[in-house]
């Protein structure tokens, strides 16, 4: 098979307004189009507007002092949708989900508020494929997802 025989399926490496998420944390895509799918970049719980993340108290030295679980599930989740519509997208787009969570005992907290979140999308029977794994996401998210869409 020569050069010319091979298909050419070009990629599109797709960067968000700020507006939308906050810029990344190294030298990769928010997201990449593959054909028809869309395969997004972890999505932590960074505010787009202030760019820190949302949920988390610090004390004096800046150390850790709490974290919210359930306002940075909302946070990601915001953001994630911010990013499904900036691409032509919606929540029932969505293939799959890979969620990382810091901590596994903060599962029943994060999944309350994405079942609240895709509430619409159950009752349509059009959720997306989840996986849930205890991770450490970056900085001071304990929450991050990581979603693939299809939109041909």
């Amino acid at each position: 098979m020569s050069q010319s025989d091979i298909p050419e399926h070009p990629l599109e490496h797709i960067q968000l307004p700020s507006s939308v998420l906050p810029g990344t944390l190294g030298y990769y895509a928010h997201a990449v189009k593959a054909g028809g799918f869309i395969h997004f970049c972890g999505i932590g719980a960074r505010n787009p507007e202030s760019g820190k993340e949302v949920g988390v108290e610090l004390d004096e030295n800046n150390q850790l002092k709490a974290y919210d679980i359930t306002l940075q599930t909302q946070q990601v989740l915001e953001n994630l949708n911010g990013a499904l519509d900036a691409n032509g997208c919606s929540l029932s787009d969505l293939v799959e989900v890979t969620v990382y969570l810091r901590d596994m005992r903060d599962f029943l907290k994060y999944n309350q508020v994405y079942n609240a979140f895709f509430e619409k999308a159950q009752q349509t029977g059009q959720t997306p494929a989840r996986t849930t794994i205890e991770a450490s996401p970056p900085g001071q998210s304990f929450i991050l997802i990581k979603a693939i869409a299809y939109k041909p």
